[in-house]
């Protein structure tokens, strides 16, 4: 795992933990992806926003938190959003290296 990826990962561990209210100590990285998204949307478009039309590559990284996997898209940047379920759109395809 890159650095970068690594940061994210700690970040995204932590606001999972935060939006579910499961304890920190039991919220896993379930698996992660390097990708291109489509748009700045990172593959989570919300209804009525604009933007960006370039690619951008970055991750989705998917978290399980108790019963619960939870999506998460993110840029190389280290910006990420959850996704909710039925609002996630697929990357264009992998990061080739």
């Amino acid at each position: 795992m890159d650095s970068t990826l690594a940061s994210i990962t700690t970040a995204v561990l932590a606001d999972a933990a935060s939006q579910t209210g499961i304890e920190r100590a039991a919220v896993t990285i379930a698996g992660t992806e390097t990708v291109v998204w489509a748009d700045g949307s990172l593959g989570c478009p919300a209804p009525g926003l604009s933007y960006t039309m370039a690619q951008v590559p970055g991750y989705r990284i998917r978290v399980q938190a108790g019963k619960r996997e939870l999506d998460y898209h993110a840029n190389r940047r280290g910006y990420f959003i959850l996704c909710p379920s039925g609002r996630a759109t697929d990357p264009v395809g992998p990061v080739a290296y």
